[in-house]
């Protein structure tokens, strides 16, 4: 384990902007105008302006480059640029960098986004259609000829081992998606505004990929979001109550692979979500009982669960039951099964809403907000929390 103790970034820096497009099905506009619109929008709320920013994250497989955002949202000269790998195990990983380099001096304010017709353009579900030759290609051809072919497909192999582990049955991941569609049903963001579900409405959806139902696996969404990033200090004076980064870590596990990580030891798990708890506990000296509200990374409904007993909030197998009693405030924006799909983006805008006591779905007094990035793949987390 290359860490050992706490990190030193913990409180030096804080979200103070969110800023997103409305989600749809087909935004009728380039990802470029997207990610503009959701950096501008987040920038307005922070109450900072364009000529402010000297710093941009984003992800790999974006197709609006940091220069190019820049150039159109009108920002000037750039300090620190950034992209992180991975989909969505990137999420929090974005909001880490920002905070690394403002806590560093290597920028002031820091601007972190995301932005897809991930519905109306390029798909993620429809699986894989062409790879270059690499490394990450190779290895998906072990999994490709059997018939593995979709995100639904490689998790549909981590779950079945699950359930079979722990003497349960698929129904159990209907308490996930029945919790994210109560909340999306309140917000008005939300593709399934006013639309909850039950879990017999679960069971009778159609198989994707046995034990997966229709229900377990998230949309695909067209959208922009955006996150601003600065110091603490600084942040006290803009116009938004700071979510300040009380701890954020990355992390890969043994035997990584991307959604394939079929070789470990134990497939009842999600060994790099343990490195990520580990070091979020660490350095925030926090356990989970402590923590107010949790945004879970929810592509699929099985990693929600496994991801709950990585950190350690129940026992192994024991999660279901722990999201059906309500034991935690879970992705009460609705997740990316209710409310949108922009690859945990929007997930760590609703722990700053949180936070800032603004969430449709606000958990009286939430101080504390956990945060997870997307799971089978290397992944981040963070913990935000109240200024003082």
């Amino acid at each position: 384990m290359s860490v050992r103790g706490a990190d030193r970034l913990g409180g030096r820096a804080a979200v103070v902007g969110i800023g997103a497009t409305e989600f749809s099905k087909d935004s009728g506009r380039s990802e470029l105008k997207l990610a503009v619109e959701a950096v501008r929008a987040a920038l307005d709320d922070a109450g900072l302006t364009p000529a402010d920013v000297d710093g941009l994250v984003t992800f790999t497989m974006d197709t609006s480059p940091e220069i190019t955002v820049a150039q159109a949202a009108g920002i000037g000269e750039l300090s620190f640029f950034s992209r992180v790998h991975y989909g969505g195990g990137a999420a929090c990983a974005t909001v880490q960098q920002a905070a690394m380099a403002v806590a560093s001096g290597v920028a002031d304010v820091v601007v972190c986004y995301r932005a897809f017709n991930e519905r109306s353009g390029r798909r993620f579900g429809s699986g894989v259609q062409q790879r270059e030759p690499t490394a990450e290609g190779a290895a998906l051809g072990w999994n490709l000829p059997f018939g593995l072919l979709t995100p639904a497909s490689w998790v549909a192999m981590a779950a079945q081992r699950y359930l079979h582990a722990y003497g349960l049955t698929p129904e159990v991941f209907g308490h996930v998606a029945v919790t994210d569609r109560r909340h999306a049903a309140r917000n008005p963001a939300a593709y399934f505004y006013g639309k909850p579900i039950t879990l017999a409405d679960h069971a009778a959806s159609r198989w994707i990929v046995e034990p997966l139902r229709l229900l377990d696996c998230c949309q695909e969404t067209d959208g922009g979001q955006a996150i601003v990033v600065t110091s603490t200090e600084r942040a006290r004076d803009l116009r938004r109550p700071p979510a300040v980064i009380v701890a954020a870590a990355q992390g890969a596990g043994r035997a990584q692979e991307q959604m394939t990580s079929f070789y470990r030891d134990d497939l009842t798990g999600l060994p790099e979500m343990g490195v990520v708890a580990r070091q979020l506990w660490r350095t925030s000296g926090l356990v989970p009982s402590e923590i107010d509200v949790g945004i879970l990374y929810d592509h699929f409904t099985p990693f929600v669960l496994m991801q709950l007993e990585e950190f350690g909030f129940c026992g192994p197998g024991e999660a279901a039951d722990f999201v059906a009693a309500d034991a935690l405030p879970l992705n009460t924006h609705g997740g990316q099964l209710g409310e949108a799909y922009l690859h945990g983006m929007n997930g760590i805008a609703e722990a700053v809403r949180q936070i800032r006591g603004s969430s449709v779905n606000q958990v009286p007094g939430a101080a504390r907000t956990l945060v997870t990035a997307g799971t089978g793949v290397p992944t981040s987390g963070l913990i935000l929390g109240r200024d003082g």
